[in-house]
This record gives structure tokens, sequence and C-alpha cells, in this order.
């Protein structure tokens, strides 16, 4: 993984790999057991074609619980380093890898969350180079929403090798995204992946600024600017926020094409930039009317946003008319729709309007 963006490099480090592989399985009378574990699951046919008697539990339930801690685990386990501590909190923050057993705690962000006076951070982000995954980010053209509620097959999972690695198997086997379900479907497994918790969250969603905005420094204040927006419910200011995001993108980002190869680049980077806030979004939120562009969830309130790019109907008109809003009245919160115009000639909104729904 060190050099996976020097492929030559990287293939001869692979076909030395290959070559101690097939040393174990020719040894193999005087085995008794084998576990190989690692970040990445390169496909067996490249790496381990001399090992091919291999039994792959990677998403075995059985073992769904084999390399992280239960919450029983943890509350248990390490109560007395916990006292006071909010265990849903907790759970929100570090648990929800799942292998089709019950939802585990990646234990990294356990043991440091106790050595580090039980203070929320993001841990595991801080102990790998996501360089990689920003060059991947730029050979492939993914819709970024789409990447956090993907469905998979067996065949993408196993995509991975020197020569092509699919961007979700990337995200799935080096932690960004875990498994929400499994169905079968007419060709095999069916797999929908998503986020694990609020730290992953938080970290995808800046590496995703990072590749669609460049903004460094800037990236902290706009974020500042759109968490007290929408914390107080000041949807004006709001505008004011993504008005000054957009404005602050470096103006080689268009010229590098970026925008070109997403038709959702606007989307993205609002979706992203909201998900590093830590708060619950549902990216394309189906309704019986059609879907929502972008749902958040907030505490007591929640907000509908409808993105329009160079089109002359306005989002907000949309948004009303199919009544998306209808599927939260029910919940006893308030319920704000905003619909965002943008012009991709300016490169920034056009057009900005909300209003605050009155409950039936």
């Amino acid at each position: 993984m060190d050099h996976i963006s020097e492929p030559d490099l990287a293939r001869l480090n692979r076909d030395v790999l290959q070559g101690f592989y097939s040393i174990i399985k020719d040894l193999d009378e005087y085995i008794k057991f084998v576990m190989i574990t690692g970040v990445s699951k390169f496909a067996k046919m490249n790496l381990f074609s001399g090992l091919n008697n291999l039994q792959d539990i990677s998403i075995n339930q059985n073992y769904g619980t084999l390399c992280g801690y239960t919450h029983a685990q943890v509350a248990d386990t390490f109560a007395e380093h916990l006292q006071g501590v909010d265990m849903d909190k907790l759970q929100q923050w570090y648990n929800g890898y799942n292998y089709f057993g019950e939802p585990i705690y990646n234990p990294f962000d356990i043991l440091l969350f106790i050595a580090n006076n039980k203070e929320y951070k993001n841990y595991w982000w801080g102990t790998g180079n996501s360089s990689f995954l920003i060059d991947k980010l730029k050979e492939q053209n993914y819709y970024l929403p789409d990447v956090q509620n993907f469905i998979a097959d067996d065949i993408v999972l196993d995509t991975f090798d020197v020569d092509k690695i699919d961007l979700v198997a990337l995200l799935w086997q080096t932690g960004y995204l875990t498994f929400a379900g499994k169905w079968e479907g007419f060709n095999g497994m069916q797999y929908r992946l998503k986020v694990p918790n609020k730290e992953v969250q938080q970290s995808l969603n800046t590496l995703f600024i990072e590749y669609l905005t460049h903004q460094g420094p800037q990236l902290r204040v706009n974020q500042q600017a759109l968490y007290q927006s929408l914390v107080d419910a000041k949807f004006d200011d709001l505008k004011i926020a993504l008005s000054a995001l957009f404005s602050s993108i470096p103006y080689n980002n268009y010229a590098n094409n970026i925008i070109a190869n997403y038709e959702g680049y606007y989307a993205s980077v609002v979706f992203s930039y909201i998900l590093s806030l830590g708060y619950p979004c549902i990216a394309e939120d189906v309704t019986s009317r059609g879907r929502i562009d972008l749902t958040i969830k907030l505490p007591g309130r929640t907000i509908i946003i409808e993105f329009k790019v160079d089109q002359d109907e306005q989002a907000l008109a949309q948004i009303k008319q199919k009544k998306y809003y209808e599927k939260y009245l029910t919940q006893g919160q308030d319920v704000y729709i905003i619909g965002i115009g943008f012009n991709s000639k300016e490169k920034n909104i056009s057009d900005y309007q909300w209003e605050k729904i009155k409950q039936c």
C-alpha cells in the first residue's frame, strides 16, 4: 500500500510476496494453523496464487467480532476507566463497524480515548496517510454522496490488485466504509455500505473536501461558519457561509476540470462540508414522491435541501410541489426547506430560498 501509486514498484513487491506465500504452501505438512491479517485484502488470484487453499473470513458472520470490541465488552472490561462517560455518545463516535455479527469498536480508538482523558477526537484518522485515496479519487469519478450509501457485490469488493483498485473497495478495506446490510440478488450477494461512525464521517468528508476544494486553512473557517448557522437556525447566514465557501475555492480547481468530471460537484461540496461537522445526513433521501437531494438531522429540527445547477426551475418550488417535507412532519420537530440554485459560470449560488414548514 505504501507504493500503490508507483505501479512498477508495487508489482515488484507483489511478486516478492507471491514467492513467499508459495513457500508456505509447499511446507503445508509442517503447518498446523496460519492466519493472515492486514488492512487490504488483495485479490487471491494475484497475490495468493501460490496459496490457493486459504479460507477468506473477512465477512464471515462467525468471525464478525474477532478484530474489535463489542459494546458489552467495552462497558464491562473498561468500566473503571469509563465512569461518567455518556455511552451512547461513545457509540456514536467509535462503534459501528459491522461484519454481520454484533457492531464493534475500533480497539485503537477506545484505548486512546481513555489515555487522553476521555476526549472525543479522531484518533484513528491520525494514524495513517490518506494521500493514496486522493489519487484514486482523481482517477475514478464518483458522485461522492453515493459512495457513502453504495451497493456493491462480491466482484466489486474483491476488485483489489496493483493494476486495478476500485475506490469503493479501497474505502471499505481501509475502514472508511462498513456494511449496513446484505441480501441475495439475481447474481449473488449484494451489500449496502455505510460510514461506520461519527469519527470516520468527519474524517472521510474532510478528505473529500480537500480533494474537491484544495482550501487548506480556509477549510476550518468555512466549517465554523456553516456550523454556527445550522446550530442557530439562521438560514440567511447559511447562504452567506455557502457563498463565501464557493468564493474561496481556488480557480485552478475549475481549470483542472474537477467540475467537468462531477455533475454533482456543488452538491458534493455542500454534502461533504456538512457531514464533516458530524451531523447525520441522508443523500438521495427517498420519499413516496421522489428523492430529496439532502436531508440534515439536527437536534430539534430537520432540514431538507434541493440543489439545481443552471436550471430555470427553482429548487424550493420542487420541494413544495412534491411535498418532500411530509415525510418528517409527524416526528415532532421543526422542518425547514431550502432551495439552492448554482450558476456554473459564476461558480456560486444564483438562487437561494428557504421556508419553515408549518406543522399540521
